[in-house]
């Protein structure tokens, strides 16, 4: 590590994304069998996190294309982020559908969170060159 680049409890951002990948992959699965659902829906933070985790991978990696992978992995992070905010259409009932709302906080949150760190990373690693 040096100081050009961006820690988040003592990661890179990378590895943090990398993470957050494999985090999603694992609750869209929670989810899904905690869940008993036979929709194909229910697994879309798996759907998301499989390619955050291998375009996470990459920009780790790759160091050429470092930027590329991690400009990849902001917008996945965004469609998380963006498709959480879903949980604001039930807001007159919410949790009717407990675990469908529970899977869309965890996307608007966890997204909202990680995109703050990324927005971070970048202004950081551009004041740093």
């Amino acid at each position: 590590m040096n100081e050009r680049e961006y820690l988040v409890f003592g990661i890179t951002i990378e590895k943090l994304c990398l993470l957050y990948g494999l985090i999603l992959i694992i609750f869209g699965i929670v989810i899904s069998y905690a869940s008993s659902s036979s929709s194909l829906t229910s697994y879309i933070p798996s759907f998301l996190g499989i390619p955050l985790a291998v375009s996470s991978y990459l920009s780790i990696i790759d160091l050429n294309r470092k930027k590329l992978y991690a400009h990849i992995s902001v917008f996945i992070i965004l469609i998380a982020f963006l498709g959480g905010l879903d949980f604001l259409r039930s807001i007159g009932s919410p949790f009717e559908n407990f675990w469908p709302d529970v899977s869309k906080l965890f996307l608007l949150f966890s997204g909202m969170l990680m995109l703050n760190y990324c927005i971070k990373s970048f202004i950081y690693v551009r004041k740093h060159q």
